[in-house]
């Protein structure tokens, strides 16, 4: 498997891993409504946006393997100074094999080069347990929990986890 920069080319790529990866993960957490709407457009609208218009000091990455995207980051400068890991998927069917972990450790090796001494933090909703062990299991600690409101129309409870530090590759 090949990590590599993510670029304007991977945006419906990304788009359709990104609404595959919270149509299952997501089942039962969020509404059925949402779930089976217009997800991959809005996901594509997302990314266009991302890729076209870059956050400085953004960066996405893609796992790559002979079967196509196998997953993806995205992570972003906040205004508090630390980065944000907005997304880390692996494609579904393929989580638990080692896709997230890798690309984890490249998020993290990035970060300490281009923003060292920065903590990386992440969301994630409260009922998604599946993802909490993993970044359990990856040393993030428990630091808020909080609501998210979707512009969709819907809240659901997240928690908040954090590195403090960017661990060393």
């Amino acid at each position: 498997m090949e990590i590599r920069s993510g670029r304007r080319s991977d945006a419906a790529q990304v788009a359709a891993l990104h609404a595959e990866s919270w149509r299952t993960a997501y089942e039962g957490i969020m509404p059925t409504s949402f779930l089976s709407g217009p997800l991959v457009e809005d996901r594509l609208e997302l990314w266009l946006g991302r890729l076209d218009e870059p956050q400085p000091g953004a960066a996405l990455f893609v796992a790559e393997s002979s079967g196509g995207m196998a997953g993806f980051a995205y992570l972003m400068p906040r205004p508090d100074g630390r980065l944000l890991l907005d997304n880390l998927h692996a494609k579904p069917g393929r989580t638990g094999s080692g896709i997230g972990g890798r690309l984890l450790r490249h998020a993290f090796t990035w970060a300490a080069e281009e923003h060292p001494g920065k903590a990386i933090y992440l969301e994630v909703l409260r009922a998604n347990t599946r993802a909490i062990a993993f970044y359990e299991r990856h040393g993030a600690l428990r630091t808020d929990e909080r609501v998210c409101r979707f512009e969709q129309g819907f809240e659901l409870p997240e928690l908040e986890y954090t590195w403090p530090l960017v661990p060393a590759p």
